[in-house]
C-alpha cells in the first residue's frame, strides 16, 4: 500500500493562479487516493475549494509574493506569505513537501531559510528532468546558484543521481560535468578544478559533456553551475517551442502540406507530449530539509497535478533523506 502523503501547495503561484492550481490539485487528489493536499492561500479561496473536495484542508495565508518582489527580502517580510507558509508546514512536520509555481527565487529562498539545509549540504540546487526524446535524464543545477565553487559540483553530481535512482528508475546513473569539450584539460579554471575533484570523489563520474549530449542522453546527470545549466535549460525549452511552431507552419502552408500534417498528427502529438516539461511538474530542490518542487510560472492544470505527484513520490521514494547520507558518507 502506498505510504500516506501530506503536500502543502501555493494556491497562488503561476500566471494562471488560483484556477489552474485549484484545476491541478483536483486532479492530483483523484489520482493519488494516498495523498492529502494543504492548500495554501487566501481564505475566501482555499476554504470553498477543501470544504468541497476530500483529503483537502484550508491554510488560509494573508500575504502574497510576487514575481517583481526581490526573493529573500520578501521572504523575510511577508511571513504570512502562500510561500512561506507552505515551507513551514514541512518545518513543522504538518506536511512532508511543497509545491507551488509561483516566484522561484521566492520558492528558493523560503526552502532554504525555512525548511533548511539537510545535514552537510553546502547549497541545495534546482534540478530538473531533461525530457529529451531518446529518454529523460537530469541537469542539476538550474538556477540556484550563479556563482558556485567547484566542490559544490561534487554534492550536485551526488544529489542529481540520487534523483535519478529514485525518480526516474536509473540504477545506476552516468554523471558528466557540462563543458566545452570531452577532453580534462578543456574548459574554465573553474570547470578543471570541478573535474579533477569529481573524477576524485564521484564514484559515477564520466567525464565531461558537451551541450550536444544532453538531448542525445548521452549521460544521465549533467552537473553544472546554476548559470550554465538555466542558459542551457532555456534554451532547450525556447528552440522545442520554435521548432514545433516551425513545423506547424509549415505544414499548414497548403493542401498538400495539411494531408501529410493529418498522416503525422498522432506522431507529432505523441512527440509533443514525450519531450513537454508539464510531465514532471516542476523542478525540485535537493537538498533541502523535506520535498520541494518549484514549477513553472506558466504552469497549466496537467503541470500542477504531475508536481504535486512528484512531490508526493519525492516524500516516498525518501530522495531528502538518501541526499543527507551521501552527504555525510
Amino acid at each position: 500500500m502506498p505510504e500516506k502523503v501530506t503536500i502543502a501547495v501555493d494556491a497562488l503561484g503561476g500566471d494562471n493562479a488560483p484556477g489552474v492550481v485549484l484545476d491541478g490539485v483536483e486532479q492530483a487528489l483523484a489520482a493519488d487516493e494516498d495523498l492529502t493536499v494543504i492548500l495554501c492561500g487566501p481564505d475566501e479561496v482555499v476554504s470553498p475549494f477543501a470544504a468541497a473536495h476530500d483529503r483537502c484542508v484550508a491554510q488560509a495565508a494573508t500575504e502574497a509574493i510576487s514575481m517583481g518582489e526581490h526573493p529573500a527580502q520578501a521572504v523575510r517580510k511577508k511571513k504570512d506569505s502562500s510561500i512561506v507558509v507552505g515551507c513551514r508546514l514541512v518545518k513543522e512536520e504538518a506536511a512532508q513537501g511543497f509545491f507551488s509555481a509561483g516566484s522561484t527565487g521566492a520558492c528558493l529562498a523560503a526552502a532554504t531559510l525555512v525548511m533548511g539545509r539537510a545535514k552537510g549540504i553546502a547549497r541545495p540546487a534546482l534540478a530538473t528532468v531533461i525530457p529529451s526524446p531518446v529518454r529523460p535524464v537530469v541537469m542539476c543545477d538550474v538556477g540556484a546558484n550563479a556563482d558556485c565553487k567547484p566542490e559544490y559540483l561534487v554534492q550536485f553530481g551526488r544529489m542529481g543521481s540520487v534523483y535519478a535512482q529514485k525518480m526516474l528508475g536509473i540504477e545506476q546513473p552516468r554523471a558528466a560535468l557540462l563543458n566545452i569539450g570531452e577532453e580534462e584539460e578543456k574548459g574554465s579554471q573553474f570547470a578543471q578544478e570541478a573535474h579533477k575533484l569529481m573524477r576524485e570523489k564521484l564514484p559515477n563520474f564520466a567525464g565531461n559533456a558537451e551541450g550536444g549530449d544532453v538531448l542525445a542522453a548521452n549521460f544521465d546527470v549533467f552537473v553544472c553551475d546554476g548559470f550554465t545549466g538555466n542558459v542551457c535549460l532555456k534554451t532547450i525549452e525556447g528552440t522545442s517551442k520554435v521548432l514545433f511552431k516551425t513545423l506547424k507552419d509549415i505544414m499548414m502552408k497548403s493542401a498538400v502540406t495539411k494531408l501529410g500534417a493529418l498522416a503525422l498528427k498522432g506522431g507529432l502529438a505523441d512527440l509533443k507530449r514525450q519531450v513537454s516539461a508539464d510531465t514532471y511538474g516542476g523542478a525540485p530542490l535537493l537538498g533541502v530539509k523535506g520535498a520541494c518542487i518549484v514549477g513553472h510560472g506558466s504552469s497549466n492544470a496537467t503541470a500542477v497535478k504531475n508536481g504535486v505527484l512528484t512531490s508526493a513520490q519525492l516524500v516516498r521514494e525518501h530522495v531528502s533523506e538518501l541526499i543527507a547520507q551521501t552527504a555525510s558518507a
